[in-house]
């Protein structure tokens, strides 16, 4: 069973940075696609970022393209996302989760595994 737990989130003003990182636990995630998402009060789970079982590939939801960049250390079982020049309209709970697939998948049921959220504030 693969355990996700995501971390680094917290309150952050707009303008600044923010990285988040979710650790794997449980499994061996090198063959499978993970992604990023993220839900705000009254909305529904959004595809923020996602990446291929190798790194190669990325793809990232339109409202975030150019500010946001995602990773991983396939080595340390870890992805991260890194927040540029984030808004108020970025504040959610962020999840990260493990693809069905190796690839980038952004549907949230193609993916397996999620973790439990964290939360990130921007201020203004």
């Amino acid at each position: 069973q693969v355990r996700l737990v995501e971390s680094g989130g917290g309150l952050v003003q707009a303008g600044g940075s923010l990285r988040l990182s979710c650790a794997a636990s449980g499994g061996s995630l090198s063959a499978y696609g993970m992604g990023w998402f993220r839900q705000a009060p009254g909305k529904e789970r959004e595809f923020v970022a996602g990446i291929s079982y190798n790194g190669h590939i990325t793809s990232f939801g339109d409202s975030v393209k150019g500010r946001f960049t995602i990773s991983r250390d396939n080595a340390k079982k870890t992805m991260y996302l890194q927040m540029n020049s984030p808004t108020s309209e970025d504040t959610a709970v962020y999840y990260c989760a493990v693809a069905q697939g190796i690839w980038v998948e952004e549907p949230p049921d193609r993916y397996a595994y999620w973790g439990q959220g964290t939360q990130v504030t921007v201020s203004s």
